[in-house]
């Protein structure tokens, strides 16, 4: 007998939200109706899938592997089912989008009211996550990275380059004076991300990663902690631009700062296959000559 997709289709949604109560929370049925799903799964195919406990929820080894296949399989029925359905008309429906909330913030939310009027077919939900995202695992259509690419399973359309701006308040350098070289870094207090060590990289010749004395888990964060006078950070333009221009954040160490860095780069990456490429490529389109990067 073969496994019904909606039944697989709630498997998924237990394991990505944590829990049968989650899950039918997420997807507004009973919490029986999820048990039965499951269970009926399992039944169907002889194994265990999900260890239970009074607290937590674990795949099994066997689990792990069918989920992995199940994902895949699901995307190619969705994508064959909105091909069909989409062919000849403008593109609908619904577009998940994930980006690093300073991007959300600065650049996407900006022009969401022009997008709907331009397209008001497609349902946009949007998603923030600090750190690259698993397309598949997120139910992501499109993801904007900021930084090098190296998942070659993605396709990707380079929406351009942010420079990197090493910024401080005019508060905070009236008291603690103005850096004149890369050295006199070690004398200041320096922002930078917790977690990810990249982008403590800055692009000064002679250095290395520096060692922040203040860190945040996000970019917004760094930059409200900048805005604040808490010391020196080095954030994209398409964050600061609009402080340096209105004398909020002042730029620092100009003379000699390293270009064409890693961290410069922004992309709109996206699954090559995706039934969605229709919405995708209206979303890519509008918005790329929109950015102020």
């Amino acid at each position: 007998m073969l496994t019904r997709s909606d039944d697989l289709a709630i498997l998924l949604t237990v394991i990505d939200s944590g829990g049968f109560s989650a899950a039918a929370d997420s997807l507004d049925i009973q919490v029986a109706r999820v048990s039965r799903a499951v269970s009926k799964v399992e039944k169907q195919l002889g194994v265990t899938i999900l260890n239970r406990t009074t607290r937590r929820i674990e795949l099994t080894d066997e689990g792990r592997q069918f989920v992995d296949s199940v994902r895949v399989g699901l995307l190619q029925i969705q994508q064959a089912e909105e091909e069909l359905v989409s062919r000849g008309e403008l593109p609908a429906g619904r577009l998940r989008i994930d980006a690093a909330s300073p991007f959300v913030f600065h650049q996407l939310v900006p022009l969401i009211h022009s997008f709907k009027q331009a397209f008001p077919d497609i349902e946009l939900e949007i998603t923030s996550n600090e750190g690259f995202v698993d397309l598949l695992e997120k139910r992501t259509d499109l993801a904007i990275r900021i930084g090098k690419l190296n998942d070659s399973t993605l396709h990707a359309r380079p929406l351009g380059k942010s420079l990197l701006y090493i910024v401080a308040s005019p508060e905070y350098l009236a008291k603690r004076g103005v850096p004149k070289q890369v050295s006199d870094l070690s004398s200041h207090e320096l922002l930078g991300f917790a977690g990810a060590k990249v982008l403590n990289r800055w692009p000064l010749p002679g250095s290395d990663y520096i060692e922040p004395t203040l860190t945040a888990s996000n970019g917004e964060t760094v930059r409200q902690l900048a805005l604040a006078g808490n010391g020196i950070a080095c954030l994209s333009g398409f964050m600061v631009n609009k402080d340096i221009a209105a004398g909020r954040l002042v730029p620092l160490l100009e003379q000699g700062k390293l270009l064409n860095t890693d961290r410069e780069q922004i992309n709109a990456v996206f699954y090559k296959s995706s039934s969605v490429a229709k919405r995708i490529s209206a979303f890519i389109d509008f918005i790329q000559p929109r950015l102020s990067l």
